[in-house]
């Protein structure tokens, strides 16, 4: 049996959206060192701001500016700092409740460890000292031992050029474990052999394996090996071309049953023009050296299949 494989996996894109009038006016007034909340209906001030009550639902317009200090309603230790978080150094997750505010707001408190952080301690904030409109305009809080700032005032939240759009990058870190099954299947596609499991009960093969049949609820084990070729069964004309992706568009992206196999797979399809790729179209895989999977799937020659040969692959 081979062994367990085990891959690092990141998953990153960025994230891009525009700004309503009540963000926009909060992040650029972080980019002027101003923390502005927005007033409810009943009087309370939510930090950050958001653009309805989210008890009453009313639309929410009215701006306020709240203190740059704070006190700590609660607080987590954070001793291993990952990669791209505020500070390098231990540091503590904290909730702040600015000055003038009702709610808390969420950031890191820049603290020597543990024991020096506590519910209840005051702190302010600590601007970065570059600001582009973003939460990262507050580098961090730091401790305070000064009292609390006045009441909020209103504040029109007009600032010159102000920040309507924002990307935020997201980047998910793991590692990936595709177990027993799934170990068994790369190893063959190693050899050019596409494999998968049946289940006993009810004789389905499935590609790529699982480890047990999603139908039945049972443990699979016994190896299938299917292909090479396959049955179109349905697919798309891709029209947009992926950025990274050296594939000229139009093409045509299918599901493929493979020969033996219990559903379609995905897969390329080439060697012909997109325009003339069909339902029941028999094709075969064309490998690259070096490659683990198909590079894409070309016509075989055959003649095409019978609909009823893969009706129930669809």
């Amino acid at each position: 049996m081979p062994p367990v494989l085990r891959a690092p996996l990141v998953v990153e894109f960025p994230f891009t959206r525009s700004l309503g009038p009540i963000q926009s006016a909060f992040l650029t007034g972080l980019r002027e060192r101003t923390v502005l909340g927005v007033r409810t209906v009943d009087g309370r001030v939510l930090v950050p701001p958001v653009e309805y009550d989210p008890v009453t639902a009313d639309e929410i317009r009215d701006l306020v500016e709240v203190g740059a200090t704070g006190t700590v309603t609660t607080w987590a230790w954070n001793e291993h700092p990952r990669p791209r978080q505020p500070l390098a150094t231990p540091f503590a997750w904290v909730l702040v409740r600015l000055d003038g505010a009702d709610t808390s707001l969420l950031h890191v408190l820049d603290a020597p460890g543990p024991d020096a952080v506590r519910t209840g301690m005051r702190v302010r904030v600590r601007w970065a000292s570059e600001r582009t409109g973003a939460i990262t305009d507050i580098a961090c809080f730091e401790p305070y031992a000064g009292g609390p700032a006045g009441p909020p005032h209103p504040h029109s939240g007009s600032f010159p050029e102000p920040v309507t759009g924002i990307v935020a990058p997201a980047r998910l870190d793991y590692t990936c474990t595709p177990g027993r099954a799934q170990s068994r299947h790369l190893a063959a596609l190693d050899g050019r052999r596409t494999v998968g499991e049946r289940c006993p009960s009810c004789r389905k093969v499935y590609v790529p394996p699982r480890g047990a049949c999603p139908t039945c609820g049972v443990a699979t084990d016994e190896q299938v090996e299917v292909g090479p070729r396959g049955t179109v069964t349905t697919f798309c004309i891709v029209n947009i071309k992926a950025k990274g992706l050296d594939i000229e568009v139009p093409y045509v992206y299918a599901h493929i049953a493979l020969d033996g196999a219990g559903l379609a797979l995905h897969g390329r399809i080439g060697g012909i023009p997109y325009d003339e790729v069909r339902m029941g179209l028999r094709v075969e895989p064309v490998w690259r050296e070096g490659t683990r999977h198909p590079d894409h799937y070309r016509p075989s020659g055959e003649p095409d299949a019978d609909y009823d040969t893969y009706k129930e692959l669809l």
